[in-house]
């Protein structure tokens, strides 16, 4: 299974140097006003990519730390409440009690 996997990472990094080099070409972006900057397509590619990617990774990583928090709150609250169970439980008996209509 290692092997298949490997094998695809191996393919997908082949193609996507094999599209870069095939379309190095320089793409006029403009800024703002009239100012330009020539970016190579890869370049540019890639660093779209990222910037969808990026936000998006962060915040399944903040949801899964959240989640983690609040699994973790939940499992010392059952420990405690198991431990609560658990505890010794004074017999009716042992207690003493009074009787409200005795005379002293």
């Amino acid at each position: 299974m290692q092997f298949l996997k490997t094998l695809f990472w191996a393919l997908l990094v082949g193609v996507m140097v094999a599209f870069a080099l095939n379309n190095m070409t320089m793409v006029p972006l403009k800024l703002w006003g009239t100012l330009y900057a020539d970016v190579n397509l890869p370049l540019l590619l890639l660093v779209t990519f990222l910037a969808g990617f990026l936000p998006t990774f962060v915040a399944l990583h903040l949801t899964r730390w959240r989640l983690r928090q609040r699994i973790a709150a939940t499992d010392r609250t059952l420990a405690d409440l198991h431990r609560a169970d658990t505890a010794p439980v004074i017999a009716a008996e042992a207690i003493p009690t009074t009787n409200p209509g005795a005379t002293l």
